[in-house]
């Protein structure tokens, strides 16, 4: 399959590589459309001590490949019953091994020390034909939703976890810095909260 490596001399390159293996608990998921974080342009710039090595990229869309056949629990994760080959879904990014970590949440999964993260470190990302997903990261991807809206999941849902962690009144006013793709959603989440559209 095509992928696109953050190779060894820090440099990313478009190149063959084989299919990811999946284990039990995971899919196979076809990639349809990957988005570019800002994370990403990071690690190629040197980010988290330049160590991550692999295939880039966390947000994304597909479509489950290949699964565990007739599996409905591995490793004490339950399969979800509309989990099937064919269906469309995206991915939350943190994820860890049920061999040897108990976190299931999606809070849980963030904080575990022995996590990984979709093409982050530790785990190859998305910006490839395939990738192997934990079952517990996936969600379906309603068929009113196209692919160029679904993209987007992933870095809607870090602006939404932004009003968990801070919590704002309404007459507080906030400057946000950045007007990239992430600063831009959080201001949209703010205002579509209710709260004041000064920024």
């Amino acid at each position: 399959m095509l992928a696109c490596v953050l190779d060894d001399e820090g440099c990313v390159r478009v190149c063959e590589r084989p299919r990811p293996e999946r284990r039990p608990w995971e899919v196979l998921v076809k990639v349809h459309l990957a988005g570019i974080c800002n994370t990403d342009l990071e690690l190629m710039r040197g980010y988290k001590g330049g160590r991550f090595r692999g295939v880039l990229g966390h947000e994304f869309v597909g479509t489950v490949e290949e699964i565990e056949p007739t599996a409905t629990r591995c490793r004490d994760v339950v399969f979800p019953s509309w989990l099937r080959c064919g269906i469309r879904v995206v991915g939350e990014i943190n994820c860890v091994d049920p061999e040897v970590s108990e976190s299931r949440s999606a809070h849980e999964r963030a904080q575990d020390r022995n996590r990984s993260a979709m093409g982050i470190f530790g785990r190859d990302g998305a910006f490839a034909e395939y990738v192997t997903v934990p079952v517990v990261n996936l969600h379906p991807v309603p068929d009113g939703v196209d692919d160029e809206k679904a993209v987007f999941v992933e870095p809607l849902a870090a602006a939404c976890n932004i009003l968990e962690q801070v919590h704002m009144k309404p007459s507080d006013e906030i400057c946000v810095l950045g007007a990239g793709k992430l600063g831009l959603l959080i201001v949209q989440v703010r205002s579509s909260n209710g709260l004041p559209k000064h920024y």
